[in-house]
């Protein structure tokens, strides 16, 4: 468990290191302080503040949480948008993968 955290860290350093606009962060850290949330109510927030396409950031949160693996996915019905939730076994990894790329 130990060693997989740590690969989970360093991909998420990797991940963030590639962040050229604050786009990366920005999404990050909203992971990290906020709760529950779907791609449209995301994209909402991002969208004030970054011009980005909801295509756009739903790859990257497909990304942050395949490959990543820090999110969990739920989808309450069929018609009703995945929700996403940082898991919370990895809410310190993300908070240090954050003050680690300042």
């Amino acid at each position: 468990m130990r060693q997989q955290r740590s690969e989970i860290l360093s991909r998420l350093v990797r991940f963030l290191d590639m962040d050229t606009d604050g786009l990366r962060r920005f999404i990050i850290q909203y992971i990290v302080e906020g709760g529950e949330f779907t791609v449209a109510s995301l994209h909402a927030i991002v969208s004030q503040r970054f011009n980005i396409s909801v295509k756009v950031l739903a790859s990257m949160i497909g990304y942050i949480c395949s490959r990543l693996g820090i999110l969990h996915v739920a989808k309450k019905s069929y018609r009703a948008p995945k929700t996403y939730v940082l898991r919370s076994e990895y809410a310190d990894v993300a908070e240090s993968a954050l003050l680690n790329t300042l």
